[in-house]
């Protein structure tokens, strides 16, 4: 079992508001560790005694292991949607130290907003202050505003690769119906972002990246699609049913699980069996549902299966997906899907499962349920510093997280509980640099406050392993 963690406090989390901002899956890094600092990026008011709207987006920073939060308030940049798509992104470059964010969207302008050079790369050099930072930006320096898919963004993302660059993706479009897309950050030349290209498209449907992962020269990524459904008015400019939580397009239209790399940034892709399937570069070159080898698991639609859940990839280049679905039975289960590094055959038994629904060149992928799931909230996945697998799995119903553990010596077969909170809600965000690199898991979270409905914390969770 883990040691209780110890629980620094961020600050006030909104939870007036109808929908969560501060934890939502889809956030691939909110909380990261880069050069012995970590930051979180996280919405709150201007602070005790403030009206509780409009919300700002505030980034905080701690020198490790012991420092005090130091927390900067952008005040230029009221939020006041309440949506739960519009959350905070936050990416860093290793090759010029700069600190990148991303807010505010659902289907709507880019909003980003950038650091100084160097600022996280010697961060006692400078005082913690917005001035750091640009003004919010319609545009990704390098490109134009007038760049034709900046003006439709969802679900940014950041992530470095190597030590020199960082990818920035997003979707356009609406639920059902939209694509991906990436762009490169050239820290270590010109400061300025390229367009890369469309990596996934979607017909009739949108791709719901669970990751996007760089681990040595390598990028994976994972997602299911969502089919789309049309409706009275699906084509008008000014729709907005699309941004309802629920309605024709909702999660009952997810299906299959899906896998694709690239082995030069992403401008080149390949399938499970190294098959070029896609090349950036060429007019039009794009990976989309008809692409040959990409399905991982056919799982039809109406099978629980759940967009953007988690992903991770371990030091041998296993990947790993968190998700769920019905197949076994009926039984709503939550599901580790796994593909061993190099197609190598993996240590579990050969389910019926993947006899019937994983394509035969794709066989290396297996699938193992972990337990039943009580509602919507989705889980993560993280890599310890030995490569042992780390689920941190939250109750809907019940305002509980577990954490369990699944050793790279088991093949990640069998799952332990290690560790289990109450009190917590939301779905939890890790730190997964701090992990690889200090064997420390930080847990981002919700908390109650002395037990009252209406009050909750941000609070990061350390789990010294």
């Amino acid at each position: 079992m883990l040691a209780e963690p110890s629980v620094s406090v961020l600050g006030a989390d909104p939870a007036h508001r109808r929908c969560i901002l501060n934890g939502n899956a889809f956030q691939q890094d909110a909380i990261t560790t880069f050069n012995g600092w970590q930051y979180a990026a996280f919405y709150g008011n201007l602070g005790p005694g403030a009206a509780p709207e409009p919300l700002y987006v505030h980034l905080a920073r701690r020198k490790l292991p012991y420092g005090q939060w130091n927390t900067l308030v952008f005040g230029d940049y009221p939020q006041t949607v309440d949506d739960g798509h519009n959350t905070v992104q936050l990416g860093i470059c290793p090759g010029d130290g700069t600190i990148h964010l991303s807010y505010d969207h659902h289907c709507d302008v880019l909003r980003y907003r950038r650091s100084i050079r160097k600022v996280a790369s010697f961060p006692a050099q400078f005082a913690w202050t917005p001035a750091l930072f640009t003004p919010t930006l319609d545009y990704l320096p390098g490109l134009p505003p007038t760049h034709k898919l900046f003006g439709y963004v969802t679900y940014p993302r950041f992530g470095a690769m190597g030590d020199d660059n960082m990818f920035c993706s997003f979707r356009d479009g609406k639920a059902g119906l939209g694509n991906d897309h990436l762009y490169i950050y050239h820290g270590g030349s010109t400061g300025l972002f390229t367009f890369a290209g469309t990596p996934l498209t979607g017909i009739q449907s949108n791709p719901y990246v669970h990751g996007i992962d760089y681990r040595a020269g390598r990028l994976h990524v994972t997602w299911v699609y969502r089919g789309f459904v049309n409706y009275d008015g699906w084509d008008d400019p000014l729709d907005t049913k699309h941004k309802q939580q629920a309605g024709p397009n909702s999660a009952a239209n997810n299906h299959d699980i899906c896998y694709a790399y690239s082995d030069d940034q992403g401008y080149t892709w390949k399938n499970g069996s190294g098959e070029v399937i896609a090349d950036l570069k060429e007019d039009g070159g794009t990976i989309d549902n008809k692409s040959e080898g990409i399905v991982a698991f056919r799982i039809p639609k109406g099978s629980g299966l759940m967009n953007q859940e988690a992903q991770a990839v371990d030091h041998d280049g296993g990947v790993h997906v968190l998700n769920r679905d019905t197949l076994d039975g009926g039984k709503h289960l939550w599901k580790h899907y796994y593909r061993s590094p190099e197609g190598k055959r993996a240590k579990w038994s050969f389910a019926l499962f993947s006899l019937l629904y994983a394509p035969t060149y794709l066989r290396t992928w297996r699938q193992q349920g972990i337990q039943p799931i009580d509602g919507t909230r989705r889980g993560r996945l993280a890599i310890s510093k030995n490569g042992d697998l780390f689920l941190i799995l939250p109750e809907t119903t019940t305002p509980r997280i577990r954490i369990l553990k699944a050793t790279k010596a088991s093949g990640y077969s069998h799952y332990e509980k290690v560790w289990e909170g109450h009190g917590y809600t939301g779905e939890p965000l890790v730190d997964t640099a701090r992990l690889e690199h200090d064997n420390v898991l930080s847990v981002f979270v919700r908390a109650d406050v002395d037990g009252a409905m209406d009050k909750k914390n941000l609070v990061v969770l350390d789990f010294r392993l």
